[in-house]
């Protein structure tokens, strides 16, 4: 008999214990019906759904199309023989060789000069100057515009007879100078205008980290006896190392996407030689050539140069606990 008792006791227990497993378990689905995640459920995953399908769709069907011998239209790629040809071929041609050189050679001048005018610009707008709000509103106008208006705009400003450029030089008994149409002159003229449009955005970024920091910095450096040059060098550009991350890598990435740029102020695929970049060269053999496989391969050499400048930052911003 007390064996029979310890047995229904210890399957009592066991019913027990099965009843509080099956509760806990329902009380977790209702608390999830009811969490933030569920209840946002018609707000985020409509955004999700559309950002996963044409981003990282796109990008998984452009690495597909890299693997195959696809060119164009009409067949469909042949996604049973994958190979590496495209990217064999793209590391032995001379062409992806002189359009990388370039794309490093315009994102490290246009970025680098950017940041400083915008540091410069930020530093005096900083200092309360006259005419503060006009001159920020001024530089930061050519932001708003897109890469076919600036294009147009600095087509109109380069223009050998009647362009403002021009005029200026020859105000100092220099020029005219032909600057789309001169091999030695065309890169500095693609680069000084992206420079125009961006130097604002960079500007504003550097204000915002100047505006940011305490008055007693600036009051501790002029007790030290530091003068205004020792001041920016030693105390205040040195704390702006977050404000110059981000702004880099912006200005490096929007130097990666310059086709539009660059179609709309020469209007072909094929741009002079010196600003021939890799965007430029992926466009060209995929629409102008019809070699959509050699272009996605192309494609994904600027993805992981993309990467290559966003992961570290995110890394950077990680440590720091911004995300």
């Amino acid at each position: 008999m007390a064996d029979t008792g310890e047995t229904e006791t210890v399957s009592g227990s066991r019913a027990a214990a099965h009843r509080g497993a099956g509760d806990d378990w329902h009380g977790r689905i209702r608390r999830f019906s009811k969490s933030d995640f569920v209840r946002g459920l018609p707000y985020w995953f409509v955004p999700f759904l559309i950002m996963g399908f044409g981003v990282y769709g796109g990008i998984g069907w452009n690495t597909l199309i890299s693997l195959t011998d696809y060119e164009g239209f009409g067949q469909p790629p042949d996604l049973g023989d994958l190979d590496l040809e495209m990217y064999a071929q793209a590391l032995q041609d001379p062409a992806v060789f002189v359009t990388t050189k370039n794309t490093f050679v315009l994102m490290i001048a246009f970025t680098t000069i950017t940041m400083i005018l915008g540091l410069f610009l930020a530093i005096m707008l900083d200092r309360d100057i006259r005419f503060r709000e006009k001159i920020q509103t001024i530089y930061l106008l050519p932001m708003a515009l897109s890469f076919v208006v600036t294009a147009q705009f600095w087509l109109w400003m380069y223009n050998v007879n009647n362009g403002l450029v021009n005029t200026v030089v020859g105000v100092f008994g220099l020029g005219p100078y032909n600057w789309i149409g001169n091999p030695d002159l065309v890169l500095s003229a693609v680069i000084f205008a992206l420079i125009w449009q961006f130097s604002g955005y960079a500007m504003v970024v550097f204000l915002a980290g100047l505006q940011s920091m305490p008055d007693d910095q600036f009051e501790a450096a002029k007790v030290d006896g530091a003068n205004t040059l020792e001041m920016y060098w030693d105390v205040i550009i040195p704390q702006l190392k977050s404000s110059s991350v981000s702004a880099a890598v912006i200005l490096m990435i929007f130097a990666l996407k310059a086709f539009t740029f660059l179609y709309s102020m020469f209007g072909q695929y094929r741009v002079p030689q010196a600003t021939d970049i890799l965007a430029t060269l992926m466009v060209r053999e995929a629409f102008q050539l019809q070699n959509w496989a050699y272009s996605a391969a192309i494609a994904s050499i600027l993805l992981v140069m993309s990467l290559a400048i966003i992961a570290p930052y995110l890394y950077y911003q990680y440590k720091q606990g911004s995300l």
